[in-house]
């Protein structure tokens, strides 16, 4: 980014110890979650989602209705916005994973070069074709639903090799640590958003934010619904239920601890918002979520 004036999120992912894979497929209305790098591998599949721009560091595009990228550098920032996406039956299947490309490795032996030549290639973001993504659809498509940690490891390793084939995949970012370059007016809202995500469980102001825009209150209301589709206080709402997801999913936390760390007055009201918003019960939303949520 042009300038430090606000913060990338370095996420800690769900991976610990001896773990493999980490595999994630959702179905959701909208790309809430900000611009972010981690130090695992990750491979990340949206369907259904045309108008949303995707950023690997210094590259912008926006999408069609499939999109396959593979990330392997810690330092390169990624995210995929909502921009001009109208769909609500998005799908996302993410694969974080953890390899080592040693020397000595199973990765420096004959038939896994070409998945580790690919994967240190995609240090700076590798999109792979239409053609790539229909070959491996159907192997992405039941990742997930592998019960047996060896059966996924396995079939996330054909994947692989079968996207390491493909010699049209492109490179997306000019460095494996590019910085996304982000206009004026993009500036201001990624200013407030880095404030909103640092400061959301406290009683945020308008007054207070429309003054890190330099901008009246009023002027800064029509100007922050303009550029990102919500109204401040639906998406100050919408970044405190996201984030008590990511709590239900992540951690054993109890449903009062969550409401409390999320900003929200009382229980009641945080089971309310909550299932008006996710058309279920944060207690259900635990429940079913994990049923598509694997570690091994």
């Amino acid at each position: 980014m042009a300038d430090n004036q606000y913060r990338v999120i370095h996420e800690i992912t769900p991976l610990v110890g001896n773990d493999v894979l980490y595999i994630a497929d959702r179905h959701k209305m909208e790309f809430t979650y900000p611009i972010h790098n981690h130090e695992v591998y990750e491979l990340n599949f949206v369907e259904h989602a045309p108008g949303v721009r995707r950023i690997v560091g210094d590259s912008q595009e926006v999408i069609g209705d499939y999109d396959l990228v593979l990330i392997t550098s810690p330092d390169l920032e990624h995210v995929w916005e909502q921009y001009q996406c109208t769909s609500e039956d998005i799908r996302e299947i993410t694969v974080q994973f953890d390899f080592n490309l040693g020397k000595d490795t199973l990765f420096s032996r004959n038939p896994f070069v070409c998945i580790r030549e690919m994967l240190q290639k995609a240090r700076r973001g590798l999109c792979f074709p239409l053609a790539a993504i229909m070959k491996v659809y159907s192997l992405l498509d039941t990742l997930s639903s592998v019960k047996d940690g060896f059966y996924s490891v396995s079939q996330f390793l054909s994947i692989l090799y079968e996207l390491s084939k493909f010699d049209d995949a492109r490179l997306l970012a000019s460095s494996s640590d590019a910085k996304a370059e982000v206009e004026d007016d993009s500036r201001r809202i990624l200013i407030v958003k880095d404030y909103i995500a640092r400061h959301f469980k406290d009683d945020l102001r308008l007054s207070e934010l429309s003054r890190m825009a330099d901008m009246t209150p009023s002027a800064f209301s029509r100007f922050f619904k303009a550029k990102t589709g919500k109204k401040l206080s639906e998406f100050i709402i919408d970044y405190r239920l996201n984030y008590s997801a990511r709590l239900l999913l992540d951690t054993n936390k109890s449903i009062n601890e969550i409401c409390s760390e999320c900003g929200f007055n009382n229980l009641s009201n945080f089971n309310r918002i909550f299932k008006k918003k996710k058309n279920c019960s944060p207690s259900e939303f635990r429940e079913n979520y994990h049923k598509t949520r694997v570690i091994v």
